[in-house]
């Protein structure tokens, strides 16, 4: 890891955009948002069901929008794109700070969604998954390391911020922040990293070719190429799995707990290993990527999440509870540098974030559905056995789906030919 991290050395105000991107990520997580919604609730008279619709109604309307807009980042310079989605993250703070109405959640979710949760993260990752071509694995998941940093600091901040100005006044500050201090810090990383020396290899030096740990090169497959390609769909539950089981049952952990006989606060304890695993494997994951390739990684790496949904199933005790977050942890850690080094080793980096908006806004769309058809199972009386039975068996079928390693890693399947 040492080695890779001083090959990197040339990028470093690169991954500093990136890792800052990825922790402001968090201003349209649910983690943070949900914070406010005791204080939206009151305010707006809602019901659990009824802010729990209008926040997946946003939801969605963002995961389609990232599929259209996510194209922007291979078409507009880098700065311009980054300003527009950091400006509209801003505005969706301030349409959440004066929201007058109900309704008004609706539009100040979706601009937080979209830009927040979803562009932040997705320019984040392909600006670093197109630049960077040595030690790329290391250099995303250094990257993605930006979320658990985002939360561990931000559910603070919003808590403060609330304490001592209510949940308007705090909207506000973060609107502010975001266009007053975090986007001169993402343009200042960016201009200087374009006055750095350029690095002995780079993606623009090979005429933006990308290639795979071995050295073989990537041909650029267009958007359109890679929806003809049948590879696509077969890795597509793999890699929505962790984020679609992380919502569905986080999202449900009170019932869960109870069922389990696990206390609220002993959850809240357990936390704490599902953080220390998830930066963990952030961290040495790239590594892997970095030695092995992506494709090899992602036929290994939702094992840790099969044995924590059985152990969430059928171990008993409290120490289950530990047990379960630490190997979810593992493979979602996992997830966020996979998520970011498997396009360009199959699909090249040209129209990378055409490409990466498509598998985002798939991930979002899971993350929408994800609550509903997990509470649809619990209120039809499924237990926790029988729901991680289920949801074991989609992992493991995601498992079975992927390609074997030769026709995952064959340039030009089925004779198609990337624009």
């Amino acid at each position: 890891m040492r080695t890779s991290l001083q090959r990197l050395a040339g990028y470093r105000y690169l991954l500093g955009f990136g890792f800052l991107l990825a922790f402001l990520s968090g201003s349209g997580q649910t983690y943070f948002i949900s914070l406010f919604g005791g204080e939206l609730r009151e305010a707006f008279e809602l019901s659990n069901a009824e802010f729990g619709g209008l926040y997946s109604a946003a939801t969605l309307g963002s995961g389609l929008l990232v599929i259209w807009l996510g194209r922007g980042v291979d078409q507009l310079p880098l700065p311009v794109f980054t300003t527009g989605v950091m400006a509209g993250a801003a505005l969706g703070a301030v349409a959440l700070a004066v929201a007058p109405g109900a309704l008004w959640l609706v539009p100040a979710f979706l601009l937080l969604r979209l830009c927040g949760q979803g562009l932040m993260m997705h320019v984040a990752q392909t600006t670093v998954g197109r630049r960077v071509t040595t030690a790329r694995g290391t250099a995303i998941g250094a990257v993605t390391l930006g979320m658990p940093a985002g939360e561990a600091v931000l559910p603070a901040l919003a808590v403060a911020l609330m304490a001592a100005l209510g949940w308007r006044g705090s909207w506000w500050v973060i609107a502010a922040l975001l266009v007053v201090v975090a986007l001169p810090a993402c343009l200042l990383l960016l201009r200087l990293h374009v006055r750095l020396p350029a690095p002995a290899a780079t993606a623009e030096a090979d005429g933006g070719r990308s290639s795979t740990p071995a050295g073989a090169p990537v041909p650029d497959w267009t958007r359109e190429a890679v929806l003809r390609d049948a590879r696509f769909y077969r890795i597509l539950p793999a890699l929505l799995a962790p984020p679609f089981l992380i919502t569905a049952l986080f999202f449900h952990q009170v019932p869960i707990a109870n069922a389990k006989g696990w206390s609220l606060a002993w959850v809240s304890t357990a936390f704490v290993v599902f953080a220390l695993a998830h930066v963990v494997s952030l961290a040495l994951s790239g590594t892997l990527v970095d030695r092995l390739g992506a494709p090899r990684l992602l036929r290994l790496y939702l094992l840790p999440m099969l044995t924590a949904l059985l152990v969430l199933g059928f171990m008993p005790g409290d120490a289950a509870a530990m047990l379960y977050l630490g190997l979810a942890g593992t493979s979602v850690g996992t997830a966020g540098t996979l998520m970011g080094a498997l396009w360009p080793e199959l699909y090249g980096v040209r129209h990378l974030g055409a490409i990466r908006a498509m598998a985002h806004g798939a991930m979002v769309l899971s993350t929408a559905a994800a609550p509903v058809l997990v509470g649809v199972l619990l209120d039809a009386g499924v237990g926790v056995p029988g729901l991680s039975v289920a949801l074991a068996a989609y992992v493991l079928a995601g498992i079975l789906l992927i390609p074997s390693i030769r026709a995952l890693t064959a340039r030009e399947p089925d004779g198609q030919r990337s624009g």
